[in-house]
């Protein structure tokens, strides 16, 4: 950092930035659901999911009736963004409450890598446990290459006190994976399909293993649509105008997924615990583009009017649905256009928990809670994203209201675009708006800086 700015509050005050939210306050009282009780949460999470692959968001082909209803009952946000455009440093990201590369977690993590989610970090899993909570991780983790080892954490070591887990993908494919873990007992193989497998675990624990008398935080993390996608017939049949090679699979595996959320969804309903349950749905990062490599011929994603797909870091690789549901504190049928990343899950649940989120530490999100009534978020940085190995040059980007800055890896070259005006960053600003590019440049440089000091090497 530059000499005459030493500490971060310096920082904000020569960025022009508020320094009233320096610090994500207490929250002292939990939000509570309709019988009085903590919150329940749930947090679904699926993977290359694109921005234009729900009808909510606008597909008129994909048949999504289950999310489309749970869109009208709650919020859809339409800027809703993922920590970062591939999925390892996406979930680190939604965990921690920070970028992704100040934990460590730069890209996709390869089975046996030594590239993890360090001990050091503090989960959110880990906050709602010490809370009281009873937490659940089912599906895909991705958070270290050395899966079920006592050599790197695993999910109950960040927070879970039951997992049902794989390291990456489900394996060999996804209809009768052979690599799940149950609280670290291998499961040999499962019959059935990835998305089905994961929400009859979700129910049974909801059902049978939890303790009733404690709040509840459930992960659920689909591998769908994520190659190698497999997909029931029933579900393939839906679509027989489908002609392309991989397009019968693609759709029909979005509307399996939707299928078993509805059925978690209506699990809910049974117990009697809508009322007292907050769901966040979202996506790790933007759809695979077709054949990318050998086995991506399904990946048919799409991600809508945006610019990009997974693994660039223009709107369409980060961008992703959003939809909250939270009865009697989000009215349904709204829409929301503040800007959310993953890196906001942490505070935002930390809130309607009532405890403080880690103050000894770096944190990038900030609570979404303000949206619930209407009121926007206060945010003591821009929103930022970095990845080394992004496609094209652009390799670190920053969003500050409706202004986005990409930049390649020197920060020396600019990208500026006003996505209110223009969302599909067809309109480069940067050579009529020179005075912002440097400004939030400079703000860019500083953090860039920062957070490359404390990732670690592996």
């Amino acid at each position: 950092m530059d000499a005459n700015i030493s500490t971060r509050r310096d920082f904000l005050k020569w960025m022009g930035w508020s320094t009233a939210v320096l610090a994500l306050p207490g929250c002292g009282n939990s939000m509570q659901g309709k019988s009085g009780k903590k919150a329940n949460i749930i947090v679904v999470l699926c993977d290359d999911l694109g921005y234009g692959d729900l009808g909510c968001f606008g597909n008129k082909v994909i048949r999504t009736p289950h999310l489309d209803a749970f869109a009208r009952e709650g919020m859809r946000l339409t800027d809703c963004y993922s920590a970062a455009p591939v999925c390892s440093p996406a979930r680190a990201g939604m965990l921690t409450g920070r970028t992704p590369n100040r934990a460590g977690v730069y890209d996709w993590i390869p089975d046996n890598h030594p590239m993890h989610l360090r001990s050091s970090e503090v989960t959110v899993a880990t906050l709602l446990r010490q809370a009281g909570y009873q937490t659940c991780h089912v599906g895909k983790w991705h958070c270290n290459g050395q899966f079920n080892s006592d050599q790197q954490p695993q999910p109950d070591d960040h927070g879970f006190d039951y997992w049902f887990s794989t390291q990456n993908n489900a394996l060999l494919t996804h209809f009768n994976p052979v690599n799940f873990v149950r609280n670290g007992q291998e499961t040999g193989q499962i019959e059935g399909y990835s998305s089905t497998i994961i929400v009859q675990e979700a129910i049974d624990w909801l059902g049978r293993h939890r303790d009733s008398s404690k709040p509840f935080c459930l992960f659920v993390w689909f591998h769908a649509p994520h190659e190698p996608i497999a997909t029931a017939k029933e579900f393939m049949e839906l679509y027989p105008e489908a002609q392309e090679r991989g397009q019968r699979e693609y759709y029909g595996n979005v509307t399996q997924m939707d299928h078993e959320f509805g059925r978690l969804m209506k699990k809910l309903d049974e117990m009697q615990l809508r009322k007292d349950t907050f769901v966040l749905f979202t996506s790790d990062n933007g759809p695979e583009t077709l054949n990318r490599y050998q086995g991506s011929w399904r990946s048919h994603g799409s991600p809508g009017q945006l610019r990009g797909m997974k693994l660039w870091l223009y709107e369409g690789g980060i961008r992703v649905p959003g939809i909250v549901r939270f009865p009697d504190k989000v009215r349904s049928g709204q829409e929301c256009h503040e800007p959310i990343s993953g890196v906001d899950v942490l505070p935002t649940l930390c809130e309607i928990a009532g405890i403080d989120p880690p103050s000894d530490r770096e944190l990038d999100g900030a609570s979404f809670v303000p949206i619930f009534s209407g009121k926007t978020i206060k945010r003591s940085k821009p929103l930022y994203w970095q990845y080394d190995r992004a496609l094209g040059k652009n390799k670190v980007a920053m969003r500050d209201g409706d202004w986005k800055l990409l930049a390649n890896a020197d920060l020396t070259e600019f990208e500026l675009y006003n996505l209110d005006m223009d969302i599909r960053e067809k309109n480069n600003r940067a050579s009529d708006q020179t005075e912002r590019v440097q400004k939030m440049a400079e703000g860019l440089r500083s953090m860039h800086r920062q957070i490359l000091a404390e990732g670690p090497q592996w």
